[in-house]
């Protein structure tokens, strides 16, 4: 068993060779597979089922998959419980109606883990039970509350099941699966399997929750167990990575190719500091780090808060891991993100506790209702600006005037976007049987003291925050415009629009000078850098000015998540050269190939723009070659880097370890380099599971990026 990793040298065998053995048949895609044999229970023997509510239809369903759902004991599994229905993979709730799933299921949140190992899930239910006798709730707030409480009793079905299967199969984990997570646990064994048996059955209902800090909740288990004598680090670092090892549970040996496999938003959060300002780094953190490092399980992209009371050894650590590659490890910069957050509204206390959505946007967790969404601003540019769809082309006299128009436009969509929310958020709160989803709503803040459902205002906080993708490519596009045609007059505006609608077709000459006479974001350049800067500045103004209008806070963010594939075939040609139908450029990141001074300067170009307006983020990918990264040099470089991201003003960095050469030959020969993974956006993927669309991108990145 050799689990794959582009450095030089081999990742470190710490664990026993039954729990590397599980995680390599898990990897391989043992579980996944038997997870699509049995995609879903059915709810056809339900009478009258399709006359009933959406909250009853709802009930039923989570009903039937406690009961009916397979049990999965594995002989090597540390600690119980299973995500074993198929559908919940593809993103439904797993109970079929005549074939079909009848509930879409949550994503892009992280739930109130804390809570469930503070007070165990008994005191949700009494919760429910003592909000229940309010004489003055409405007919749906008491079914809203209904629903709660039959979500609770599924899960203690789906619970007794276990504990039934596991009493002679594992005695230990029968043993730590007996109080919890109903009742807080005592022991660190206990905090792991509460934690693991509340994500599995909500992920079992088909849910994709993020998880979260992991170290600062189990840390403090870790602590007392080795301060007892009770459990060893050996000890405890078998039982966490029992934990990782179930969560490859959903990985298939051949899987549909696609945007990856392991986007199923289930990211963790490392370090930081609490909400009394002491940074939380502890054993567990150490542990994590020490579980992916040597199996390269990349199905819980990891993301550390670095803050300048974080440990050296600790971010010596996180750049020792990284040097394995497949993107498992991100970077926060913590003070700038808490900047962000403090921005808009949220107190200081509040803001420490921020985790992720269970992808990279910044939220708090337990207590957010979030939504994203995405939108191109180069077609913006290209087709609401030029008008080069159509075949009366736009004229400008300068390049200003174009940055007005473009600017208008820009809020146009920006306004749209949040005008939108505002009427569907409304519409969701007006209307409760839209949306159910109990099992989530349980596990979030003020659901239960509203009696309103996640999606339905129950949560603390309503986030909606649109995401501008393609903003470095309009700040290239621009800068051509200025130099070709007012700067140095090599084309006319409307000569120039006519070639683009084109595709350069004819002005290959003029397409290459565009293309590679000048300088780009990405390079550290003030000139080239000015217009992506101004873009998202402005940009994160127009979404700021709908602050207080709503309940919503709303907030930018900069992303494409791989969205720039499915944009491409819809963009035409741009001003500084690229064809029409090029992927262009992921997230804030530069347009491949047009970045040549190394890391740092694509740094210092990033963090141009002032990103506390990016309350969500604003993500930067970093390629690094396996080969600079040797020995201990390679480690304090790669420490630098980091830190002069956070000195710099960054928000969130990507960074991973790959050569294209490898992905090249995994691209020909995938069954050699099944667990090969790379970070693909905000998740990462086994690079055997991409489409050839998704692996050329990833390559010509690679290629053209790698530093």
């Amino acid at each position: 068993m050799v689990f794959y990793t582009p450095f030089c040298e081999p990742r470190p065998i710490r664990l026993c060779e039954e729990t590397r053995r599980f995680a390599w048949e898990s990897l391989q895609g043992k579980y996944g597979d038997e997870a699509r044999t049995y995609s879903a229970v059915s709810l056809d023997h339900i009478p009258g089922f399709s006359e009933l509510s959406e909250v009853e239809k709802y009930n039923i369903a989570i009903a039937e998959i406690a009961k009916n759902a397979p049990v999965r004991i594995c002989k090597e599994e540390k600690v119980c419980g299973s995500a074993t229905l198929g559908g919940a993979i593809d993103h439904v709730v797993p109970a079929f109606y005549q074939g079909r799933p009848v509930f879409r299921s949550v994503s892009h949140l992280t739930l109130n883990f804390a809570t469930v190992l503070k007070r165990g899930v008994n005191a949700l239910e009494n919760d429910i039970i003592e909000r229940s006798k309010d004489d003055t709730l409405t007919d749906a707030q008491k079914a809203t509350l209904d629903s709660f409480q039959k979500a609770i009793a599924a899960m203690r079905v789906y619970h007794k099941r276990y504990l039934q299967a596991a009493k002679t199969a594992k005695p230990e984990a029968y043993q730590a699966l007996l109080r919890v997570p109903f009742a807080p646990p005592r022991t660190f064994f206990e905090a792991v399997q509460s934690l693991w048996f509340t994500f599995s059955f909500v992920r079992l209902c088909g849910n994709w929750p993020g998880l979260g800090r992991i170290d600062e909740m189990l840390g403090g288990y870790l602590e007392k167990d080795l301060a007892r004598g009770t459990l060893t680090i050996d000890e405890a670092r078998e039982i966490l990575a029992g934990f990782f090892i179930k969560g490859c549970e959903w990985i298939q040996s051949s899987p549909v190719p696609g945007s990856g496999d392991a986007q199923h938003y289930q990211n963790i959060i490392l370090g930081g500091t609490n909400e009394n300002g002491e940074d939380v780094t502890n054993e567990v953190s150490y542990l994590v780090l020490d579980v992916v490092e040597e199996l390269a399980i990349s199905d819980f992209p990891i993301t550390v808060r670095v803050n300048s009371k974080m440990p050296r050894r600790f971010l010596e650590r996180v750049a020792q891991v990284m040097r394995h590659g497949g993107g498992i490890v991100a970077v926060y910069n913590e003070d700038l993100v808490l900047q962000a957050l403090e921005r808009i509204g949220y107190d200081k206390k509040e803001a420490l506790s921020f985790a992720n959505d269970g992808c990279w946007e910044v939220q708090i967790p337990g207590k957010t209702n979030f939504h994203y969404v995405p939108f191109d601003s180069l077609r913006i540019l290209l087709n609401d600006t030029l008008r080069l769809n159509t075949d009366s082309p736009a004229h400008f006299e300068s390049i200003e005037s174009l940055y007005i128009a473009f600017r208008k436009n820009l809020k146009n969509t920006v306004d749209k976007i949040c005008a939108d929310a505002i009427k569907e958020f409304a519409d969701f709160c007006e209307h409760p049987e839209k949306g159910v989803c109990s099992v989530i709503s349980v596990f979030e803040q003020d659901c239960i003291q509203r009696a309103k459902g996640y999606q339905n205002g129950g949560t603390v906080y309503r986030v909606v925050s649109p995401h501008i993708g393609g903003a470095p490519d309009v700040g290239n596009s621009l800068l051509a415009i200025q130099k070709l045609v007012f700067e140095e007059k090599k084309v006319s505006f409307d000569d120039l629009m006519r070639i683009l609608q084109n595709n350069w077709e004819g002005a290959e000459a003029l397409r290459l000078y565009a293309l590679n006479h000048y300088t780009y974001y990405g390079n550290d350049d003030d000139e080239a850098d000015a217009y992506t800067t101004r873009v998202i500045d402005d940009f994160g103004d127009m979404v700021e000015a709908w602050q207080g209008k709503s309940p919503i806070i709303f907030t930018g963010g900069v992303s494409t998540f791989g969205r720039q594939i499915e944009w491409a075939p819809f963009r035409l040609a741009t001003p500084f050269g690229k064809r029409k139908g090029d992927i262009l450029s992921g997230n804030d990141s530069p347009t491949p190939g047009t970045d040549t001074e190394g890391a740092t300067a694509m740094i210092r170009s990033y963090c141009k723009a002032d990103l506390k307006k990016m309350g969500t983020g604003a993500a930067l990918d970093v390629k690094l070659a396996p080969g600079t990264l040797k020995g201990e040099n390679g480690v304090a470089a790669l420490v630098a880097l980091i830190e002069g991201f956070c000195r710099l003003g960054g928000y969130f960095m990507q960074l991973d370890v790959v050569d294209a050469k490898t992905l090249k030959r995994a691209q020909e020969n995938p069954e050699a380099y099944k667990t090969l993974s790379v970070r693909v956006s905000g998740w990462n993927a086994r690079f055997v599971t991409l489409d050839r669309e998704w692996q050329n991108m990833i390559i010509e990145r690679t290629e053209k990026n790698s530093l």
